[in-house]
Parts: structure tokens; C-alpha cells; sequence
């Protein structure tokens, strides 16, 4: 069968690209074209368009570079009509992906999505686009199947697909990974992730590096991902006491006493390795305050949103301050007890999200339910 896959940001590329090696599978013959990343790449799909000339944040951000999406918008659809595929699967990058659920369901494709648009926390209307053009959900969070049954869409829980990716993560050791990069011995390390975006990077990274004069003791690594330039990192790093590792996230958090994190997939990620966090978030004035307005969640993080309770510290836009970060940093790694709080809170978090398998499961469902037509 034909699969035609969009995924529009790294974590995205990430669980796409275990998707389709579970669906090889299933589906020996399995023909891929996609948009994605490397990931999706290496699994030997036809990449159509990657994922750096997708990813834009927030309201202003998509507003200024709006003719870039418009264009990727038609360029899909007369890519996907040429293609024509037996299943379309959508993954998370909603702004994108639900404009072409229905240009799909429109054409008579079968659609799927994969891991959920955040419509429980705004735009609720959303779901009735959804309901209209998406033949099955997909989703990996465990309160959102009661939330899809409650509007009539046909969905399934299929757990969450971090625990796969996780679940094949070697335990690096340390003294190599030090060596590796350059890292001294002697003092423990605080981990920046400043997000995959270039316009998060470029607001995040910036406050977070005011916090290293302030830990003398610790020495400061950047997690840089592949799909950024690395002169992005250097110039926003400067002549800061700090070092750069491209594509060695999971490493790194392994190796971390403590991390500052830009709000998204990596603060679970973080979570499920046991590394105390910060949670960060600054957007644009203006795609902050209409986003105020629309948000129906106390929580910004994946950790608190599962747990329904603040676990970790969210720091968004104006409590977003150099003191505040150090208050919360300070906290982590010196507070006995809140370290203790959090690690029994990070043990019921994975027992909520449950085992790996959630790729397999997926892949299940859409191969199965292709075969059934």
C-alpha cells in the first residue's frame, strides 16, 4: 500500500519515523512519500519536503512568514493528488495537517492522525473538523480518548511513543560522554534545551545562559538539534561559559543534574529521564496574549497536563526572568525534598503513560484497518 506522511517539526519526525519502520513491518510492501526530517529519511521514505522549511511558532510568527505556508499548503496538496495514496497519515503540526485532513477526506483518501492536536486546551471547534475529516484517531495521551469518545470521533489510545524511543536509548557512560565533548570531570552538568525552532531558539537560549554566572560549580551544555544551523547556537552563545552538543540530547539529559527546558515534547522527555526540570516558555507579545485568551488548561508541560498538577516549575513570558530561573534552578539542586517529591511525581508519571509499544500498536491499527477496506 501507499502512505503519504506529514509530519512538520523534530519530535514529530521522531515518532513518524518509528511509525513507518513498525508499519515496514506489517506491510512489507509499503511505498512512503512524506514531509519530515532525517529521521523519516533514513527509514528510506521519499521526502518531499523537510521539516526545517515547515516549522514556524506561534501566531506572529506564522503571520509573517505566511506565504511560505500557503505555498507549502499547495505544493502538498498537488503533491499528494499525484501521489495517490492508499492511506494518508497525519502527524501532531496542526495548523498544517488538519487544512489537509480535509483536502484529503475531500479526495476520498484515508485519513489518520497521529498524536493529537492540543484541541482539549483550545479551539475546540477544531474537533468538529476533526469528526468531519479524519476516518481515525490516533492518540497517546491517556485522557484524550474519553475526550475524542465524548464527540463522536472514532479514536484509539495507543499509549505514548517517547517510551519507544526511550526504550532503544543505550545508557552512554559518562567518562565517554565528557570526553566526547570536551567536559570536565569534576563538576556536574545542567543541560539547556532551548527548543527546535529557530524563533524558539532565538528567544529561549538568550535568558537561559543569564543563569550560568550564578552556578560557578556547574558547567553548562546547549543541546543543539540537527536541523538548526550551528552558527544559530554560536552567535546567541557568544563568549558565554557554555558548550555546544548537536544531536546528543539524550545523552546529555543522562548525564544532567538538572535541565532548563523549552516547553514541548522535551519536557517530557526530560521527565521520563529522571532530570529535574525548568519548564520555559516566551512567546511574541501578541501570540502570547491571544493565545491567553483561547488556553482552557492550567498547565503548559506535558508532565503537569498528564499528572493534572503542577510537578515541575513553568516559567511563561514575563515570569520568565533571570532571577526567577535562578530561584527555580537553586531549588532543584539544592532542596532535599523537592528532589524527592519530584522523583516519586516522574515515577507515577510513567506509570500513567504505561509500556513501550505505542508505535507498534499504531501501526497496527492503520495496516489492519487499510486491510479491512
Amino acid at each position: 500500500m501507499k502512505y503519504y506522511i506529514i509530519a512538520g517539526e523534530v519530535s514529530g519526525d521522531m515518532h513518524a519515523a518509528n511509525l513507518i519502520a513498525e508499519i515496514k513491518k506489517k506491510d512489507p510492501k509499503a511505498e512512503f512519500r512524506a514531509w519530515g526530517g532525517d529521521r523519516m529519511k533514513d527509514q528510506g521514505v521519499t521526502l518531499v519536503k523537510h521539516i526545517r522549511h515547515m516549522a514556524f511558532m506561534g501566531f506572529a510568527e506564522v503571520v509573517a512568514n505566511l506565504h511560505k505556508v500557503i505555498g507549502n499548503i499547495r505544493e502538498c496538496k498537488k503533491d499528494m493528488v499525484t501521489f495517490q495514496p492508499d492511506a494518508v497519515i497525519l502527524v501532531d503540526y496542526p495548523g498544517f495537517n488538519l487544512r489537509m485532513a480535509k483536502f484529503a477526506h475531500d479526495r476520498g483518501f484515508r485519513v489518520f492522525y497521529y498524536i493529537s492536536p492540543q484541541v482539549w486546551a483550545w479551539k475546540r471547534r477544531r474537533v468538529k473538523k476533526i469528526q468531519k475529516s479524519v476516518d481515525k484517531m490516533l492518540v497517546i495521551l491517556p485522557f484524550e480518548e474519553d475526550f475524542y469518545k465524548n464527540y463522536g470521533v472514532d479514536v484509539t489510545y495507543v499509549g505514548h511513543p517517547l517510551l519507544d524511543e526511550l526504550s532503544k536509548t543505550a545508557t552512554v557512560n559518562r567518562q565517554v560522554f565528557l570526553r566526547r565533548n570536551g567536559l570536565g570531570e569534576k563538576r556536574e552538568i545542567i543541560a539547556l534545551l532551548p527548543g527546535s525552532r529557530r524563533q524558539e531558539v532565538k528567544r529561549m537560549l538568550g535568558v537561559m545562559l543569564k543563569v550560568i554566572p550564578h552556578f560557578p560549580d556547574y558547567q553548562f551544555v546547549v543541546a543543539g538539534v540537527p536541523s538548526l544551523d550551528k552558527a544559530l547556537y554560536k552567535d546567541l552563545m557568544g563568549s558565554a561559559d557554555v558548550t555546544f552538543v548537536e544531536n546528543q540530547t539524550y545523552d546529555l539529559l543522562q548525564n544532567a543534574s538538572a535541565a532548563l527546558v523549552t516547553s514541548g515534547t522535551a519536557t517530557l522527555e526530560t521527565a521520563l529521564l529522571n532530570v529535574p526540570e525548568v519548564v520555559c516558555y516566551k512567546s511574541s507579545s501578541l501570540s502570547y496574549h491571544i493565545a491567553k485568551r483561547l488556553i482552557r488548561v492550567k498547565f503548559i508541560s506535558l508532565v503537569n497536563l498528564v499528572m493534572d498538577k503542577r510537578v515541575i516549575a513553568e516559567l511563561i513570558q514575563s515570569d520568565l526572568t533571570e532571577g526567577n530561573l535562578v530561584t527555580q534552578l537553586q531549588q532543584l539542586l539544592c532542596n532535599n525534598k523537592v528532589q524527592s517529591q519530584l522523583l516519586d511525581d516522574y515515577m507515577e508519571l510513567q506509570s500513567r503513560l504505561g509500556n513501550a509499544g505505542a508505535s507498534e500498536k499504531a501501526a497496527g491499527v492503520v495496516v489492519e484497518s487499510m486491510q479491512r477496506r
